[in-house]
């Protein structure tokens, strides 16, 4: 099943995204910023559910989420109690390897960076669908971690990072559940953002396909 999402103007356009899906494990602890050179193969989980996790984050706690990809590391500070349900599925995501490479498979300069599908093309997903915990009480700007949906209530697993001041198109239309915030790291969000991009032909000829690949490798979360 092909999601295709309306998140907000760039420039005087609208953009139409794609998204639902994954998490993950192996640590190459590759901090340099620069991405392998050989090209990956990538295997990424078959693992589906019928339905959302069961509520186990304890919101009196703090949570975050270190992501590890090919590309160098970075923190998500999680907003367990303003979205606990979109918390809660992404750290039971990330504890079954759900992310684990998944591809940043598209890249809209400079907006966003997409993430989170098994299928690497926007199309997949964990097998279930949850509620958006909106409003939200954050603002989208650069570093902000939000949800991808199809429409009210189809959040999954797919997500993006906001990368450029265009994001900020998106409060105008606040349809997204923010669930975290990159906290460190934010020069390897950059890079990957800055891959150069082609035409999509998933997402209907948009210029957002990377040329290079970018990929989690692991998604490990800590809580204080």
């Amino acid at each position: 099943m092909r999601f295709r999402h309306t998140i907000g103007g760039i420039a005087t356009a609208l953009v139409t995204l794609s998204l639902v899906a994954g998490c993950g494990t192996t640590n190459t602890n590759n901090t340099s910023g620069e991405a392998k050179t050989k090209a990956p193969v990538l295997k990424t989980t078959t693992k589906r559910w019928s339905s959302p996790p069961k509520m186990t984050i304890d919101t009196s706690k703090q949570y975050s989420a270190v992501v590890h990809t090919n590309y160098g590391n970075f923190t998500i500070q999680l907003f367990a109690k303003q979205s606990p349900v979109t918390v809660n599925n992404f750290v039971f995501l990330a504890k079954n390897n759900f992310y684990h490479d998944d591809k940043f498979f598209r890249i809209i300069q400079p907006f966003m960076i997409q993430t989170g599908d098994p299928n690497n093309n926007g199309t997949g997903g964990p097998g279930y669908q949850f509620k958006d915990e909106l409003p939200n009480k954050e603002k989208y700007a650069p570093g902000i971690v939000a949800m991808a949906n199809s429409g009210p209530n189809t959040n999954g697993s797919q997500f993006f990072i906001g990368t450029g001041q265009q994001i900020d198109s998106l409060n105008q239309t606040p349809n997204y559940t923010i669930f975290g915030k990159v906290v460190s790291g934010m020069d390897v969000v950059d890079k990957i953002a800055a891959i150069p991009v082609t035409a999509n032909p998933n997402m209907q000829g948009e210029v957002s396909k990377p040329t290079k690949t970018a990929y989690i490798e692991s998604v490990d979360i800590q809580v204080k």
